[in-house]
């Protein structure tokens, strides 16, 4: 979303398109049967104790999973009872969401109540809400509120909920109509909308979102106008930076950006003596720009990104966003990869992760299957990659996957939104290719508020349709907060190896114990405080699942 109220959908889409490398640390061959005996003994009885084998470290045994296995029995009993599962699921700690657009990811009912706030107009023809007054044809947006019926045609038309696809219209074409029709709502009081993401992150015990949002969009938009293509990415960048121009539409994005996170403080009722859970939620945000656009608007809007990771520490990362089978989107996509290898050339504080391959051949070229993940990899320098559903149409598919694994490059899934659009579900969407080949998997929501989802049904539908296994569950949730682009060093001695650095080796997530070295470790990395503290969370969860 924009600064002028646009919303990934306000982006050009062609209207007749549809669309785990846990690193174990196993016994090294040759260890001796005792030091195997000490290890079985310390990962399967919590506080068992064993003496360490001469020369060798004791085993540390605050950090062992003994727990998970009386979880997993719980999860097997009740993953075929839909109220059982989402009553075990939905306490269940679960990171991060690492994919999900800020417009999009509000619950439509909160929509609607801002709407009547703002004293909005609906279309009782279109359902498109608009600025007063209400003229001919159209109902002030109160009457959503009080009048049932009217209600459920704007719920139906601004989400996905109770949709039926028809020759007339295609979810893909239903799910994407339906940012246009409440970009007048999203389009002011962002605080507001920030809020209710982290209100339902809360709710779902996450600590951590990383929307995408643009700042600015229109002032951006006026820029990439007055800027001359020319295929020479330094001499647009100066020519951007000249006289300050950019900057100054950045100073106005990261002054814009403070007044509404104390919107959203303000909302919340951070400052409060008795504050919402939801002001626990930490929050970073993605520079999202679009990719149907012709290149000089697309180069800008990248530029921007770049700039605001170094201008304001809550944007941490780029994306780009869009139909990826537009046209023009499929016309300058390795284009658009090049700008952004440039770009990473350039600058070293903003991450790079990326739409790339929510693709089907329902909806682009097949052609276009075969390399669009890879090219995000290898020429763009993606850190994470967001859908990654046609991965196994792309060319030498295992060779790009052990690619992934080896550098480990994290795939967000969103597993309603690839069902909805693209019609890519269950036995037929690819996350189990993914966790087979030691790709990092972060399970995420897309645009839950449209999809009428949660990340707590991410996790159900995970259990009942791909039959992920609680470690699974919990390693998505590990990895969410691992390769999250919030700042700071990790938790963890190495990407992938979930053992704790040597600061934090004897501290007990169990306990609350944390000794002085980790304890610095804490204090100078919020990535290492949202890992601590869903460790935490994690093993208090799994110990009321022991018995």
């Amino acid at each position: 979303m924009t600064t002028d109220g646009t919303s990934r959908s306000d982006f050009s889409r062609d209207p007749g398109r549809v669309r785990r490398a846990r690193s174990f640390s196993g016994l090294r061959a040759g260890t001796a049967l005792l030091a195997a005996a000490t290890a079985v003994l310390a990962a399967t009885v919590p506080g068992a104790s064993a003496a360490a084998p001469p020369n060798r470290p004791a085993v540390q045994r605050p950090w062992q999973d003994g727990a998970t296995a009386g979880t997993q029995r719980y999860l097997d009993r009740v993953r075929d009872n839909p109220d059982r599962l989402r009553s075990f699921l939905r306490p269940m700690p679960k990171g991060g969401d690492l994919h999900t657009h800020l417009s999009g990811a509000v619950p439509v009912e909160a929509l609607i109540g801002f709407a009547a706030d703002d004293g909005l107009c609906i279309d009782t023809t279109t359902l498109s809400a608009s600025a007063p007054p209400c003229g001919p044809g159209a109902r002030p947006a109160q009457d959503a509120v009080s009048d049932h019926d009217f209600r459920q045609d704007v719920i139906h038309a601004w989400s996905m909920e109770d949709f039926k696809e028809s020759p007339a219209e295609s979810g893909h074409d239903h799910f994407f109509a339906t940012f246009g029709k409440f970009k007048a709502v999203t389009g002011s009081h962002r605080g507001r909308l920030v809020a209710e993401v982290t209100k339902v992150a809360a709710a779902n015990h996450q600590d951590y979102v990383e929307p995408l949002f643009t700042p600015q969009g229109a002032a951006l938009q006026k820029l990439g106008a007055d800027l001359e293509w020319t295929g020479d990415f330094g001499r647009m960048r100066d020519a951007l930076l000249a006289g300050g121009k950019l900057h100054r539409v950045l100073d106005d994005a990261k002054a814009e950006t403070a007044r509404e996170m104390a919107e959203q403080r303000d909302t919340l009722g951070c400052d409060a003596p008795d504050p919402q859970p939801a002001c626990k939620v930490q929050v970073r945000f993605d520079f999202q720009v679009g990719r149907a656009a012709d290149p000089q608007f697309v180069f800008t809007q990248l530029l921007a990104g770049f700039e605001m990771a170094d201008k304001d520490p809550r944007y941490v990362g780029v994306n780009l966003v869009q139909a990826e089978d537009a046209p023009v989107a499929l016309r300058d996509y390795h284009l658009q990869m090049r700008m952004i290898k440039y770009l990473r050339s350039v600058y070293r504080t903003a991450h790079v992760t990326l739409h790339a391959g929510e693709l089907t051949s329902k909806v682009a070229p097949r052609e276009d299957l075969r390399f669009h993940v890879r090219d995000a990899v290898e020429t763009a320098g993606a850190e994470r990659i967001g859908h990654g559903v046609d991965i196994m149409d792309e060319d030498r598919p295992q060779q790009l996957l052990r690619t992934m694994a080896r550098r480990h490059i994290a795939v967000e899934v969103p597993l309603t939104s690839n069902c909805q659009i693209l019609e890519v579900c269950g036995a037929g969407h690819p996350i189990n290719r993914y966790l087979a080949a030691g790709v990092p998997v972060a399970l995420s929501t897309d645009d839950q508020g449209v999809s009428g989802t949660d990340i707590t049904v991410e996790y159900a539908r995970a259990v009942t349709e791909h039959h992920l296994s609680y470690r699974q569950l919990r390693d998505s949730a590990r990895t969410s907060l691992e390769h999250a682009f919030i700042q700071g060093r990790s938790l963890w001695r190495a990407v992938g190896d979930h053992r704790p650095t040597a600061a934090c080796a004897t501290s007990d997530p169990r306990t609350g114990r944390v000794t002085a070295r980790c304890r610095e470790l804490l204090n100078a990395s919020p990535k290492a405080t949202l890992q601590w503290r869903y460790e935490t969370e994690r093993a208090a969860f799994e110990a009321r699942h022991q018995a």
